[in-house]
């Protein structure tokens, strides 16, 4: 990454005195030819220009004659007065600069600042771990009978040491995750590591990268390296997966990218974890508190759970979950048919896990309406109808009464006209008997006298 930053700078460099000279950068690829154009030269001779150089073949600068020389096989001035490198490699990097007098005699200059690249192999992953080792204790499981947390403790303590020192000894010789190289490169370029498709950043604690860059003394070509080595924490993912990649040294160049690895995490100090505390118990509060309401009303239902902080709560009705949103409160409104059920509401707490509440039933309550009787024609006249009945009812009694005594009373007055007028005189054996008679009509007179003065007016 310091190589990296160097290139960085030492381009920067290059370009702020290629643009404060009015020079134009160039890139060319190794081994390739490269023409430089010399402006305001004449296309055929006779010509006045001169072309000089200054690279890493020269000391200093370097005048190139147009009629060649020993440095054709490097660099050569073609007839048209443009300059060709055949072959350009590592030591042509610099600057060309040509100098042309044009037939009216106008001098023209160009200047060129040329840098070279070489793409490397993509890079790859060597020697890759097959797992990671967290550096925070996992649970013991104890395969005769159950042992307790502090029997637990003691009994990893020597297991966690032994592993930590076998940890760190593996760490000096070997890479925890692995190598990353590329080969072939100029300029060197830089390596970086990714996480799950994130940048790994190295802060020295967890995640640490040694590098190392190789140049080859006969070609130039660099040659890099790069050491990951990572301990995960308890609780990350199980299977993380790497991946490197290479960066060139030179603006709009594309990254190249190593095949991704993914290793298993295991425990180093495998502590026991706490276990989960349970949720208190889940009420569920109904008003009204029968669950019974008439068609079209309201009941609220309140599902408590006292546990910090609150959890969710999803409903339940006739054991199928209610497609809605987390509530500790579900209202129903306007009440049908299609309302009436058994509810109830489940409470689900990360680390307490979840808890469902008792049912209860919702039903709604057939009502009649006042003033209507079953089998009844109905209506407010009903009453009326029957008060008038009633007292017709009575009033023919009464008269019924009436006229049975006002009878009664014409038959016993018609008999006492007719018997002295038509009936014989009787005997004088008989008159015991008549008289007898006489006194049961008295007697009975008397009563019927008292009932007429009595319903008389």
């Amino acid at each position: 990454m310091a190589t990296g930053a160097t290139v960085g700078a030492w381009a920067l460099v290059l370009s702020l005195w290629g643009a404060a000279a009015g020079s134009r950068n160039l890139t060319a690829q190794i081994g390739k030819p490269l023409v430089l154009n010399c402006k305001g030269a004449p296309k055929k001779p006779p010509q006045q220009l001169e072309w000089k150089l200054n690279t890493g073949r020269t000391e200093a600068w370097k005048v190139l004659s147009p009629q060649g020389g020993p440095w054709d096989s490097v660099a050569r001035v073609l007839p048209n007065g443009s300059l060709l490198l055949p072959a350009i490699g590592i030591q042509d990097e610099g600057t060309f600069r040509c100098r042309a007098m044009s037939q009216n005699g106008k001098e023209t200059k160009s200047s060129y600042q040329v840098r070279v690249y070489q793409i490397p192999g993509k890079p790859e992953i060597v020697d890759p771990a097959s797992k990671l080792t967290a550096g925070v204790p996992n649970k013991v499981v104890e395969e005769n009978g159950s042992r307790t947390w502090s029997q637990e403790w003691e009994g990893s303590v020597a297991k966690c040491v032994w592993s930590l020192l076998l940890s760190k000894m593996m760490r000096s010789l070997f890479p925890q995750v692995g190598t990353c190289v590329s080969e072939g490169g100029y300029p060197a370029g830089t390596l970086s590591w990714h996480l799950d498709g994130k940048p790994l950043i190295p802060d020295g604690k967890g995640v640490s990268v040694k590098e190392e860059t190789r140049r080859h003394p006969e070609t130039g070509l660099f040659t890099l390296r790069s050491e990951l080595m990572v301990t995960p924490a308890l609780g990350g993912a199980p299977h993380p997966t790497f991946s490197c990649s290479f960066s060139p040294g030179l603006p709009r160049r594309r990254a190249l990218h190593t095949a991704p690895i993914q290793l298993s995490v295991w425990a180093s100090c495998p502590f026991p974890a706490p276990e989960p505390v349970p949720l208190e118990e889940v009420q569920l509060v109904v008003k009204p508190e029968s669950g019974a309401v008439a068609l079209g009303g309201t009941v609220t239902l309140t599902c408590e759970a006292p546990t910090q902080p609150p959890p969710q709560i999803h409903w339940i009705k006739d054991g199928t979950p209610l497609p809605l949103p987390p509530s500790a409160v579900l209202l129903l409104s306007e009440v049908g048919p299609q309302d009436e059920g058994t509810y109830s509401c489940v409470a689900t707490h990360r680390s307490h896990g979840s808890q469902e509440s008792q049912a209860v039933s919702i039903s709604i309550i057939e009502t009649v309406e006042e003033g209507s009787t079953a089998g009844s024609v109905g209506g407010p006249g009903l009453g009326t109808l029957a008060l008038a009945l009633g007292i017709l009812g009575g009033l023919g009694i009464v008269a019924l009464l009436i006229g049975i005594i006002m009878w009664r009373r014409w038959r016993h007055q018609g008999e006492k006209r007719i018997s002295p007028i038509f009936l014989p005189r009787k005997a004088p054996e008989n008159q015991d008997e008549e008289e007898e008679e006489r006194a049961e009509l008295n007697q009975s007179e008397e009563p019927e006298a008292a009932e007429s003065n009595a319903g008389g007016p």
